[in-house]
């Protein structure tokens, strides 16, 4: 029986479809990879994609490299990428598979290169590659610690159930069909949950205005007990523990404590051997994404991880969550951000943040009274925002469920039988 979550080539130890086979990918395709070299980086040029670049909708140009064309022709000898083929992530986030559509005039790096005969369908293969069997069973094969990633041998003997072609393409189009409505709906509730975000962003900023638009007076340091850097150092980790708080674990606001690394109470105690922090305390991170702040809840013991700050405020001069909300202003992140350094990754100095402007603060019980209006309203927000992930999650199940119909040949078994 197949573990919950997970799809097995033979699912419930019912055999796939007569005509079809379990290959090798390496025996069906012809797998390469991109350079594992460096090329020198140009203001412009030719596109250089690596593993980044790769997104789940596609292919994604921001913060883009470009390389000369010598390295461009170099990069293209062994693996010159063309219309069809199979572009698929080899490190960091594993996957997000995508077709080639056009022509194009790029080079990869740490990017798998799948091409695709007319023997075969580039779609069912990349349909293939999308499922949650597909993506769970590399992640949890991948090599590496602090970077996981697979190798081209690991690709090419990587088992795939191979149809006859008319039935790739029928899948194919019965998927694309079912896809269609689906995908239409995710992007809608997408963007109903931005809009949600941002109907509660709006009215923060106009209620803070007057306090981050008005005479600067005083520096961060001034209204704060203490202002601390992290260790600069990757803390190990463990299945059970304190949480660890890195960067993805700052949201807006709020610390994120889904899929948060963990520490034994041994490295706590040298990971904050400075200051320990506190509820109440907020979290910083310097990078990835620099600005982002959260606050310590009640009844939380955390560790700082890397590139993040612990800020105490002066709790007769600031309420925590005030504080929070008043560095995530647009102006303050502005202020914050102006003299961040990194040509790729933006990376916020611990002198800059001592000495962010800020101006007058209006009286403590005046902050709370400002921050309970906040919470009223970021709670109906919070509410709408939990309606459209819980949605966008059932579509995308949804779209699982029929993926794994589509790989033991139920999908057009159905299809057949109506």
């Amino acid at each position: 029986m197949m573990s919950s979550g997970e799809m097995e080539l033979m699912v419930d130890n019912r055999q796939l479809p007569v005509g079809w086979e379990i290959k090798k990918l390496g025996e069906v395709y012809d797998v390469r990879d991109g350079t594992h070299d460096s090329p020198k980086y140009l203001p412009e040029g030719y596109a250089l994609i690596t593993s980044k670049n790769l997104k789940s909708n596609g292919l994604n140009f921001e913060n883009i490299k470009y390389i000369s064309e010598v390295d461009y022709k170099k990069i293209n000898e062994r693996s010159a990428v063309h219309k069809g083929d199979i572009l698929l992530a080899m490190i960091g986030t594993i996957g997000n598979p995508i077709v080639v559509e056009v022509e194009p005039e790029f080079a990869i790096k740490n990017v798998a290169l799948i091409k695709v005969s007319k023997k075969q369908s580039s779609y069912f293969l990349k349909y293939y590659l999308e499922t949650e069997y597909v993506r769970s069973k590399m992640q949890r094969e991948a090599k590496g610690t602090t970077q996981k990633f697979v190798g081209l041998g690991y690709l090419r003997d990587f088992p795939i159930p191979i149809p006859p072609l008319p039935e790739q393409k029928r899948i194919v189009a019965i998927a694309d069909e079912a896809f269609e409505g689906i995908d239409r709906a995710i992007r809608n509730t997408e963007k109903n949950l931005s809009n949600a975000r941002e109907l509660f962003e709006s009215y923060l900023n106009s209620k803070l205005l007057p306090i981050v638009s008005s005479n600067l007076t005083q520096t961060l340091s001034s209204v704060t007990d203490l202002i601390v850097d992290c260790e600069h150092k990757t803390a190990p980790t463990q299945e059970t523990g304190i949480p660890s708080i890195r960067t993805p674990n700052i949201g807006k606001g709020y610390l994120i404590f889904d899929n948060v690394n963990r520490v034994s109470e041994e490295i706590y105690e040298l990971w904050t051997r400075r200051a320990k922090p506190e509820p109440g305390d907020l979290i910083l991170a310097r990078e990835a994404p620099a600005g982002n702040v959260g606050v310590i809840p009640e009844g939380y013991k955390v560790c700082l991880g890397q590139r993040t700050v612990l800020i105490r405020p002066n709790k007769k001069s600031v309420d925590s969550q005030y504080l929070a909300f008043l560095l995530l202003h647009p102006l303050m992140q502005k202020r914050l951000l102006a003299k961040s350094t990194g040509a790729t990754v933006q990376h916020v100095n611990m002198k800059d943040i001592r000495e962010l402007a800020i101006n007058e603060l209006p009286p403590i019980q005046t902050q709370r009274d400002c921050i309970e209006d906040l919470k009223q309203l970021e709670s109906q927000s919070n509410r709408l925002e939990s309606i459209y992930r819980q949605k966008i999650a059932a579509l995308k199940e949804l779209k699982q469920s029929i993926l794994q119909k589509a790989f033991t040949g139920e999908l057009t078994a159905d299809k057949g039988e109506k």
